[in-house]
């Protein structure tokens, strides 16, 4: 059922002039753009002898296979077979597998299911908005889904794996509300130190109160929104594409409210997320490294492990068909950061 979800591809601008290959839920794929401007999302797989179509290239506006140079639409239908008199035109039509596809908000998008659970891929926020600045990073995470959405939207280890960079450990009490929502889970904290943090002391007035909330919207996004007093707002978004049960893609999209000075900003504040993301990246893949050596992951779960229980609650019941978690009575949870 998890297959029944928008997932990102790839970038609309990666495939103007050239395929591009990918993997989902363990799935080879082809992204590409046919002569007509459409985007299209086929397996790998050409119809004939098998050969990956994303190693051919476009050709008159068909994706054209390195074999035998057939060619294919964005829905997979052979439009072009050069050794054939008919040129392709066989009687019974030739196709490989099409996938659902949309483009948004500079991403190609699809789904695996041709009856997607949600008509539209989930926008991301204030992107192209006045006074906003927004900049992208793609990774890969040697670990999966759950993992990355727990990784992304956990407080407790930015003290130790993002230290002095993101945060430092104060040990201050913390307030955190969570709640289930129609569509995931969230959390939101109160009294949150931000001394001693690179980041906050760039990035925030010291005066400035601030607003934190980190969202789990389903199957695999998580949302991270720091709001200022002073008008100042930073917004984090990641859409998590499952490569296969151990591995993942995630496409984030960083925005700030900063008001003309935004370019200048974003000068420093790029490079320092990509810095701090390439330690999530290296500490996910350290964890799936030592859960493999053992064979599988034991885990223990807290109350300050706040989203956790809910992120794997709403997969499972996604995964199994049940109906989701009612959004009812906030849990307070008392953390120190």
């Amino acid at each position: 059922m998890l297959e029944n979800y928008w997932y990102i591809a790839c970038r609309s601008s990666a495939i103007n002039k050239r395929p591009v290959a990918l993997e989902a839920f363990g799935r080879h794929l082809v992204a590409f753009r046919d002569g007509k401007g459409r985007a299209g999302v086929l397996i790998d797989r050409c119809a004939h002898r098998n050969a990956p179509l994303s190693r051919g290239k476009i050709e008159s506006g068909l994706l054209q296979c390195p074999y035998h140079g057939w060619g294919y639409d964005a829905d997979g239908v052979v439009q072009s077979i050069p050794s054939s008199p008919c040129g392709g035109k066989t009687g019974k039509p030739l196709c490989v597998e099409a996938f659902a596809c949309v483009e948004q908000d500079d991403y190609v998008w699809f789904c695996l299911s041709d009856k997607p659970e949600i008509e539209q891929p989930p926008a991301f926020p204030f992107l192209g908005e006045d006074d906003w600045t927004t900049f992208r990073m793609d990774n890969v995470f040697a670990g999966p889904v759950e993992t990355c959405l727990e990784n992304f939207l956990d407080c407790p280890h930015a003290i130790f794996v993002h230290h002095f960079w993101f945060r430092k450990p104060t040990m201050k009490p913390v307030r955190a509300v969570v709640r289930y929502t129609e569509d995931g889970a969230e959390a939101e904290y109160f009294d949150e130190p931000r001394e001693g943090s690179v980041v906050w002391t760039m990035l925030s007035r010291q005066k400035s109160t601030m607003r934190h909330t980190d969202r789990f919207i389903v199957p695999s996004t998580s949302r991270v929104d720091y709001e200022f007093s002073d008008g100042r707002y930073y917004v984090i978004t990641s859409v998590c594409t499952p490569i296969n049960e151990t591995k993942s893609r995630v496409h984030t999209v960083i925005s700030f409210r900063y008001g003309k000075l935004g370019w200048i900003v974003r000068l420093f504040f790029e490079p320092l997320s990509r810095w701090i993301i390439r330690q999530d990246v290296h500490m996910v893949a350290m964890q799936q490294q030592n859960i493999d050596r053992f064979g599988e992951p034991r885990y223990a779960v807290i109350p300050q492990d706040l989203l956790y229980k809910r992120i794997v609650r709403w997969r499972k019941v996604i995964r199994q068909n049940q109906s989701p978690p009612e959004a009812g009575e906030p849990d307070e949870i008392d953390l120190r950061l």
